[in-house]
């Protein structure tokens, strides 16, 4: 039974990895999740097989409770919602794999003995990263919710704190393996979790609204690499891959995202932007130029080439269907139609993605900033849906801006560019956008779902 549990093992480790490689192109990435999915059914089987059938029985229960909670919250959340609960289920994840590390250290003092340095030394590992992930994930969730403020909330010397926070917590550690006392051990268990969930706070709270993606990013390599530890604590070898997978995964991801705004992973967590306001109006950036339905769908139709640029507007107006029947209406009139997706535009990482492949708008239709930078000179109108930090033409020109230096997409550089946007409020950066003020920056102001019906019957009536 042993061998082959640990073939079924190597079976659902082969299918993680075939899994997560499928999740690189959005036409396999449906095949991909199916895939990954497979792989934790066999190894979870396994896993049960040969144990006590009072807790089989226990572990099937809650894992049903918790399929059918999991089930109803993917199918049932809005888009705006999922990077919400992207970082829910990263704090499940970290504070699972903390709760494995601690119950297992309960376990070996209940039976006067405590594990040796290969097993222990992950479990403490385990403790601190598992619980730093859980509590900074609830605070990152607190945030996108705007159940607290997305502003960096901060005091003076805060880094200072965190860093002699750290290496207190990495002394406790240290002395869990030192004292003889089981007692002791496990007050130094607590102190070490607590401390970490403090920690874990204490990290995300100074980071701005803004960074959002890049923390969401890290927080996701921290429930991986938790994950692993916990993996080497329980002696399994198929989930010391799985959270090598997420863990290696999430920390691409989050350079990836870094490099996308111009940002070390350090500059975000302790430099984050967006603390600070800064309110102009047109009298000092110059006068903005509204438009109306009419006007946007003749300089649409008669267009040749027409790039979109979604944002988290479009995303809170639920407008990716209208987005994509614009798309249809004027690719019918011979438009070519293409769509800018910035690396962190939304809430999370590949959020825009997400939201227009559930409209089904063709893959090849979707551009990343790298690649559609070059075209917008060439460009007669782009559409700017709800996006703002993105196309804040500060970032390249202005050394005063605190997003100075992010990439961008160049929007401003294209023949005519319309902004949709509700009202001229800054974006999730908290920061003005001169964008709105260029000569060739038309308004077209209203709800995005609103406004792209209103800009689809006059495309129809002008037909």
């Amino acid at each position: 039974m042993t061998n082959l549990r640990e073939a079924a093992y190597m079976i659902a480790a082969i299918l993680f990895i075939v899994g997560v490689m499928r999740l690189r192109n959005p036409a396999t990435a449906r095949s991909g999740n199916l895939t990954a999915a497979v792989g934790m059914v066999i190894a979870v089987a396994f896993t049960l097989i040969g144990a006590p059938i009072t807790n089989v029985i226990l572990l099937l229960a809650t894992a049903i409770v918790g399929a059918v909670i999991g089930a109803y919250s993917a199918r049932s959340v809005r888009m705006t919602a999922m990077p919400q609960m992207v970082a829910v289920f990263n704090g499940m994840g970290g504070g699972a794999a903390a709760l494995i590390a601690l119950a297992e250290a309960l376990h070996a003092l209940a039976h006067a003995s405590y594990p040796g340095l290969s097993e222990a030394v992950p479990g403490l590992f385990d403790m601190l990263v598992g619980s730093v992930s859980f509590t900074g994930s609830v605070i990152a969730f607190l945030k996108l919710q705007e159940w607290i403020t997305g502003r960096p909330k901060s005091f003076r010397g805060q880094n200072i704190v965190n860093a002699i926070l750290l290496v207190l917590l990495v002394l406790v550690g240290v002395a869990v393996l030192i004292v003889p006392t089981p007692s002791t051990k496990l007050l130094l268990d607590w102190i070490l979790i607590v401390g970490s969930m403090v920690l874990g706070v204490s990290i995300v709270m100074p980071v701005g609204g803004a960074d959002m993606p890049v923390i969401i990013a890290l927080l996701n390599a921290f429930t991986g690499i938790a994950a692993a530890a916990a993996g080497f604590v329980l002696q399994n070898d198929v989930l010391i891959v799985a959270g090598a997978l997420v863990g290696s995964s999430g920390t691409i991801l989050t350079l990836i995202m870094s490099r996308a705004m111009n940002r070390s992973i350090f500059n975000v967590l302790f430099s984050a932007f967006g603390a600070t306001v800064t309110a102009t109006g047109s009298s000092e950036r110059g006068e903005i130029h509204p438009t109306n339905a009419e006007e946007v769908s003749m300089l649409c139709a008669y267009a040749q080439r027409v790039v979109i640029v979604p944002g988290y507007g479009l995303a809170v107006a639920r407008a990716q269907q209208e987005c994509k029947d614009l798309m249809d209406a004027l690719v019918a009139r011979g438009v070519d139609v293409r769509f800018a997706i910035h690396p962190v535009a939304g809430r999370m990482p590949g959020h825009m993605n997400v939201l227009l492949a559930e409209a089904n708008v063709p893959y090849d239709r979707l551009y990343d900033m790298e690649d559609i930078n070059p075209e917008f000179e060439r460009t007669d109108v782009v559409l700017v849906i709800g996006a703002n930090d993105v196309v804040n033409p500060d970032a390249r020109e202005n050394p005063g801006s605190p997003i100075y230096g992010m990439p961008i997409l160049n929007v401003d550089r294209a023949k005519t560019v319309i902004v949709n946007k509700r009202s001229m409020a800054s974006g999730f950066a908290g920061i003005d956008n001169p964008l709105f003020f260029l000569p060739n920056t038309m308004m077209y102001f209203g709800d995005a779902k609103g406004a792209l019906q209103q800009l689809l019957l006059a495309l129809k009536e002008a037909a």
